[in-house]
């Protein structure tokens, strides 16, 4: 099934408040707000997990489609659902995906000790990426309704692409702001591009589902 890349960037870019609320403090106290150079190393970092991510949840799915090619149709329902949630999880109805972030918190829990093993002082390039990496991994609803999306292409390339283009999308907000200020950061994190950002999502996740409902009734 193709896999909508223009989905990916605009959950990202529609995202990027929630980014910065989540993962921008991170950026700071690590001091590469005043870095550009450790603030691209710490978001490539970041991406790359999404990537991995995204290769893992596709490839899981890999010979479930392969037995099953209909599976792909209740994902698309799935992820159709989970858009909307992200809509409303935009708009600061968080109990629409905090029950996903807790069980993502089980992970989390394992990975989070490794953050204190790296170096506090003097970081070179790849502290930076890994640290990048490590906090990639944290419990967040809006990469795993990304994921749920990057999951109908049952390919693990396409799932990594996807996700890849998908931490693009919140790239600039992440990266932009520790550069130069934080007036960037009010705006993405303003009521009136939640709402925005969150209506577009909510439009996106409503036509998807609609579109899966169709193709179930059609198999029936």
């Amino acid at each position: 099934m193709t896999v909508d890349w223009l989905a990916a960037l605009i959950m990202g870019l529609a995202g990027s408040g929630h980014c910065l609320a989540m993962c921008g403090g991170l950026a700071a106290a690590m001091g590469m707000n005043q870095s550009p150079l450790r603030l691209l190393w710490y978001n490539l970092g970041r991406i790359t997990s999404y990537g991995i991510a995204g290769a893992l949840v596709s490839g899981a799915l890999f010979s479930v489609t392969s037995l099953y090619p209909n599976a792909l149709i209740y994902l698309r329902a799935i992820a159709g659902i989970m858009m909307i949630l992200l809509a409303l999880y935009l708009v600061r109805w968080n109990a629409a995906l905090l029950w996903l972030e807790k069980i993502g918190a089980v992970l989390w829990r394992r990975l989070q000790p490794l953050t204190r093993k790296l170096p506090k002082t003097n970081k070179h390039g790849g502290h930076i990426f890994l640290a990048g990496m490590l906090w990639g991994w944290l419990p967040c609803g809006l990469v795993y309704s990304a994921l749920a999306w990057a999951a109908l292409s049952a390919n693990p390339i396409s799932g990594a692409t996807f996700m890849m283009i998908f931490g693009l999308g919140t790239f600039p907000a992440m990266f932009l702001t520790g550069i130069f200020s934080h007036k960037l950061a009010y705006i993405i994190a303003s009521k009136g591009f939640r709402w925005i950002a969150g209506l577009l999502l909510l439009g996106y996740g409503i036509a998807t589902l609609f579109i899966a409902l169709q193709q179930l009734q059609r198999i029936a």
